[in-house]
């Protein structure tokens, strides 16, 4: 069981509080200094990368330093190499690409080191039991393997591996991140990537090898949790989304940052690549679908005209179409590229729009026969919609409340739904009836009522 101490007691506390339990007044290295490090260094400064040696991550890391020596001297800003290298008295300045620290971020760190530079970050308390549950989490990721075998659910800080047909469950695959927001597989199943994260405190991506339950790496990024990962059709890369606007890519071979890539306005939360791996588009709340070269880490264009906020991202699995949808409630479907001889003001890559639905869209998935596309959202159904024509062809019911993830079988005959009833339903695409429904995790009895279910 994982029990965090510092969550459950801030949680019990009133809103007012809080920053009396934080000390407001003092320079604070995980309210203050850490945000900046996480937004602005450790892009090159993390286990991954370690550039001169230095992993920015952690209080421990940044104590230790790196290759020049301790980043900072407590009580001596003005001794201190991390405080002489963002203000330019040493060379090269930090961050090394980008603009410089503005004067507030450079006068919270000297202050934190002025003040003493103490470690405030909460107690985390883990260990390798697994999650127990009271109730059933929101489900927020769910995917199938290649081999149509098995079904990943993500749950917390676990991913949970079901037999595809619902029957029982195979593996509990235990991890760091308190969500799993997304899941990929690679062609041949023998990898599995997954983003999600802790809230405000850390991302992260995990690398599986599902077929044997072994974490193969993750890494840490930013100070919050990555949204979309989408793993590349050649298995090479791995991209999420950050609450710091970037897209960011990492190789999967070792963990090792590729690109941070600016060019959203807001939050990037859908991404998937085009069918050469040298490409993606993501799409987010600044209501752009932006294409991004893969391999340079170069915003391209948009692809879309922006309406509204964007929230998911699905490709055709043999051509470079991609369907969106988000906050207007329509699916678009688009080119990746644009026509040479296109107008001013033309939307010359809009394929098709399908018909609004009944409430904003958080999740699309696209048959791999090409065949069909599921849209879900904050509706009570998920529609499925032939891909060449637009027409609906089927509603799957049963839901109560937000559908935030759905998944194709590799046959396209199976379809995968989970969201905020914390149930998996599994429907014929044929004609959605509904084939399975069931609780993905283990749930311990109630105290109050003595049985298992929802308290």
């Amino acid at each position: 069981m994982r029990v965090s101490l510092a969550t459950s007691c801030v949680a019990a506390l009133p809103l007012l509080s809080i920053p009396l339990l934080l000390g407001a007044a003092e320079p604070s290295y995980y309210r203050d200094v850490r945000p900046i490090l996480n937004r602005s260094c450790t892009s090159c400064h993390q286990p991954a990368v370690k550039s001169s040696g230095l992993d920015l991550t952690t209080y421990a890391g940044f104590q230790a330093g790196g290759a020049r020596g301790p980043a900072f001297v407590a009580g001596s800003p003005e001794e201190s190499l991390a405080v002489k290298f963002i203000t330019g008295a040493i060379k090269p300045s930090m961050p090394l690409s980008g603009a410089s620290l503005p004067g507030a971020d450079i006068d919270a760190i000297r202050g934190w080191i002025k003040s003493g530079a103490k470690d405030d970050s909460p107690l985390e308390i883990t260990s390798l039991e697994p999650t127990v549950y009271h109730q059933p989490p929101v489900i927020t990721a769910l995917r199938f393997s290649p081999d149509g075998k098995f079904l990943a659910v993500g749950g917390n800080r676990e991913i949970l591996l079901h037999n595809a047909d619902g029957s029982g469950l195979a593996k509990r695959l235990q991890g760091d991140a308190e969500r799993i927001l997304s899941i990929a597989f690679s062609a041949d199943g023998k990898l599995m990537a997954a983003g999600g994260g802790t809230p405000a405190q850390f991302g992260e991506i995990e690398w599986w090898n599902p077929v044997e339950g072994k974490l193969l790496r993750t890494v840490k990024v930013s100070s919050d949790t990555v949204f979309g990962a989408s793993l590349s059709p050649d298995g090479a890369k791995v991209a999420v989304g950050c609450v710091d606007n970037t897209v960011r890519e990492f190789e999967t071979a070792t963990g090792k940052e590729l690109y941070k890539i600016g060019g959203h306005e807001n939050w990037p939360l859908g991404i998937v690549f085009g069918i050469d791996s040298k490409r993606l588009v993501s799409v987010g709340r600044d209501r752009a679908a932006k294409l991004i070269d893969a391999n340079a880490g170069q915003f391209l264009e948009n692809v879309n005209q922006t309406r509204g906020e964007l929230t998911a991202v699905a490709r055709h699995p043999n051509k470079d179409e991609i369907v969106i949808g988000g906050e207007d409630r329509v699916p678009y479907v688009y080119l990746m590229d644009r026509p040479r001889n296109m107008k001013v003001g033309e939307e010359a890559t809009l394929v098709r729009m399908l018909e609004p639905q009944d409430g904003v869209i958080f999740a699309l998935d696209w048959s791999p026969d090409g065949k069909r596309i599921a849209v879900a959202g904050a509706g009570p159904s998920v529609n499925l919609y032939d891909a060449e024509t637009g027409a609906l062809t089927a509603s799957c019911k049963g839901h109560s409340a937000g559908i935030y993830s759905i998944a194709f079988s590799p046959d396209s005959a199976h379809l995968a739904t989970g969201g905020f009833d914390g149930q998996v339903r599994l429907y014929r695409t044929a004609d959605c009836t509904l084939e399975k429904a069931f609780i993905p995790v283990p749930l311990v009895p109630s105290q109050s009522t003595g049985t298992g279910g929802v308290n």
